[in-house]
């Protein structure tokens, strides 16, 4: 089976075909499917991203992906605002959401939310850039619990999610009609 690999775009491959990926800071390399759990949690970050229309439509952007991890921002634009002016909340709980799955499917097992809760701490207002990072805090079985903290780009702390996930099935990588 052949894949992608995603790299800092800094790192260059003298033997394969490397892509930027789109509003990322990754470039897609051909190879095989990786057997390192960082170049694995990468290359499933790549496949997800590739058929993740929701994080591209609202500008977001993979930051940082690690087994058990990943780091997504999102611009707070003026159609994300509600009528106080301030980041809507499901907007601020999309992109917690969307950390979350790129962190819980970062081994290449399909993987979805079983529960999840967020507690907005602060408003998020127009023009500031949004980071979710997500942490596992425990997984085992078919089931993993994720924290996900939602801050601006100065560090304030906006909302607090805490996902519940179950694996379901099948890999990443391959795509949901090979599972």
């Amino acid at each position: 089976m052949t894949d992608t690999k995603l790299t800092n775009t800094n790192t260059t491959s003298t033997d394969a075909t490397s892509t930027h990926v789109p509003n990322t800071n990754m470039t897609v390399t051909t190879a095989a499917t990786p057997t390192d759990p960082q170049a694995l949690a990468s290359a499933t970050a790549h496949a997800m991203w590739q058929r993740d229309r929701t994080a591209q439509a609202l500008a977001m952007r993979i930051e940082h992906i690690a087994p058990g991890h990943a780091t997504l921002s999102m611009p707070v634009r003026s159609d994300m605002v509600n009528g106080h002016h301030i980041c809507h909340g499901g907007m601020i709980f999309t992109l917690a959401d969307t950390a979350f799955a790129y962190a819980c499917n970062s081994y290449n097992q399909t993987t979805v939310a079983s529960a999840c809760h967020v507690d907005f701490i602060a408003p998020a207002k127009e023009h500031e850039v949004l980071h979710a990072e997500a942490t596992e805090r425990s997984a085992s079985g078919r089931t993993g619990v994720y924290d996900v903290t939602v801050r601006t780009a100065e560090g304030k702390l906006i909302a607090l999610f805490r996902g519940k996930s179950h694996r379901i099935g099948g890999e990443v990588i391959s795509g949901p009609d090979h599972g």
